[in-house]
């Protein structure tokens, strides 16, 4: 039975509730948003800065490049040119919240959305393979933009092109921490159109494939 099932998922696909809905199916705890606050006590960092920040960026180096500098403000006392520089703030929040994945999955079983938590939990080489269940949720671009507009508060004007730029940036930041390409098929045990399935027609294939030995 796997303990961990990680989400990824397009934009406007209903990922992340199919997630929630699988976590109080199976009594597993459930991770989204609540990995911001905990990512900020690892790395020290503000959570609203986390949040401003996490799938902005598509590499360190390009933000603190925005920034100005080569080097992030951080606690260390380095500066530019020393031994010991700090690493770039997307580095920063991406190592946040790997230690924080990989305590949470090691503590109890567990649903994950994004994060490059599928990637994260595979590579670490503590899990066998059988206990992780990685899932990526698509959906008609149609339905996306629907369901954006009618749930997520998008103008109906900007709704594709929003749509379509926060995916570019969850592949961005995917293709950038990981050795994997965001979305590729190899990467997932499942791959569930929820245009076609429904959100709990998904929910029970998630379910159902958590529970095969």
């Amino acid at each position: 039975m796997s303990r961990i099932i990680t989400i990824s998922r397009e934009y406007g696909s209903g990922g992340r509730l199919i997630g929630k809905k699988v976590a109080e199916k199976l009594n597993y705890a459930f991770y989204d948003k609540e990995l911001i606050d905990m990512a900020a006590q690892e790395s020290g960092l503000a959570p609203e800065f986390i949040e401003k920040s996490e799938q902005n960026i598509s590499s360190g180096w390009l933000y603190n490049m925005m920034l100005g500098s080569s080097y992030a403000v951080g606690t260390t006392g380095s500066t530019p040119g020393s031994s010991n520089p700090i690493l770039p703030l997307a580095d920063q929040i991406f190592n946040a919240q790997r230690k924080v994945i990989l305590k949470l999955a090691e503590e109890k079983p567990c649903v994950i959305v994004g994060r490059c938590a599928d990637y994260i939990l595979s590579s670490s080489g503590k899990f066998n393979e059988k206990k992780l269940l990685n899932v990526f949720i698509c959906a008609d671009f149609n339905d996306r933009i629907e369901r954006g507009i009618k749930y997520y508060g998008l103008p109906a004007n900007d709704a594709k092109k929003i749509i379509t730029q926060i995916d570019k940036r969850r592949a961005n930041h995917y293709n950038t921490f990981t050795e994997n390409e965001w979305g590729n098929r190899k990467n997932y045990e499942l791959i569930l159109n929820s245009s076609y399935f429904g959100i709990d027609a998904a929910v029970d294939i998630i379910c159902n494939s958590a529970v095969i030995d």
